[in-house]
């Protein structure tokens, strides 16, 4: 299932368990190694390296080993189909609020418009 997902979805997959997230914003600080990485977390490290593997398969981060010691660093190309995605969504968004507006201020200029042609309270009562 998951060599099916498209890399806007892998990407958002990969962001949407907090553990990853807090590594991608440890990684924007820089490249790190895994223990570095896997310290304020209280997990072991098999359990924490899953999470490496799914941000490395999105694109999100690469990794290189030399020796015993694996560094991370964040490849933020890979946000660019997300940032893509949601400035697609703003822009239907907006056109939507904007249909919405133009909506009420139709609606607004009828009302007044109907108004005005009501007789007021005043001239009711003159009539009768």
């Amino acid at each position: 299932m998951a060599n099916q997902l498209t890399p806007l979805d892998q990407v958002f997959a990969a962001l949407a368990d907090p553990t990853r997230r807090a590594i991608v914003m440890r990684l924007c600080a820089g490249e790190a190694s895994v223990g570095e990485l896997a310290d304020p977390f209280d997990m072991a490290l098999p359990s924490f390296m899953k999470h490496i593997h799914v941000l490395e398969t999105s694109g999100l981060v690469q990794s290189e080993k030399s020796g015993r010691v694996r560094t991370c660093r964040l490849s933020p190309d890979a946000l660019l189909g997300a940032e893509d995605w949601f400035q697609q969504q703003r822009a239907i968004w907006e056109a939507r609020l904007d249909r919405f507006e133009a909506y009420v201020m139709k609606l607004k200029k009828e009302n007044e418009q109907a108004a005005a042609k009501r007789p007021s309270r005043a001239t009711r009562k003159k009539g009768s």
